[in-house]
């Protein structure tokens, strides 16, 4: 074979090695962005984007969880043709549920005291006002005790703190 003809297939080969992946199908972002919206569109609040294979995926969800499962699901919907995923989902805060029933709160705050002999507390309209005096140690626990009872404040203004 003569250094023409080795020539020749090399550069053959080469050009048959280009057109094969040159052939490769292509998928376009819109085909890709409703097959991603197909398998996250029970999640309200989602929005899916995509530019050139890369998806985006943004909106809020409840949870961590949540979260990755979307993710993780939007790479499945096409993972031979979807580049990369960019997660940009937040997760909500947790509603916090206020107390406003005095009667339930009063009777909370008994409990929630009853290592603190010096303290004394009303509840007015959801407010704890506390009053009456507490070691500087044990300030924190105090708090921390009666805002776990969820009231709409805890108000110590007027505790005198040894």
């Amino acid at each position: 074979m003569s250094l023409k003809n080795v020539i020749s297939v090399f550069v053959l080969s080469g050009c048959l090695a280009v057109a094969t992946v040159s052939c490769k199908s292509k998928v376009s972002d819109s085909d890709l962005k409703a097959k991603v919206e197909n398998v996250v569109t029970t999640t309200p609040g989602v929005s899916v984007d995509v530019k050139d294979g890369v998806v985006t995926l943004s909106g809020t969800v409840s949870s961590e969880s949540e979260r990755e499962a979307i993710e993780n699901s939007a790479k499945a919907a096409d993972s031979k043709h979807i580049k990369s995923v960019v997660n940009n989902l937040v997760v909500a805060a947790p509603q916090i549920e206020i107390n406003s029933n005095d009667a339930d709160l009063t009777s909370k705050v008994v409990d929630a005291t009853k290592d603190f002999p010096t303290v004394q507390t009303t509840v007015k309209d959801g407010v704890i006002t506390v009053t009456g005096s507490v070691e500087q140690s044990r300030v924190q626990v105090l708090k921390q005790s009666l805002d776990a009872l969820s009231p709409k404040r805890v108000d110590m203004s007027t505790l005198v703190i040894k």
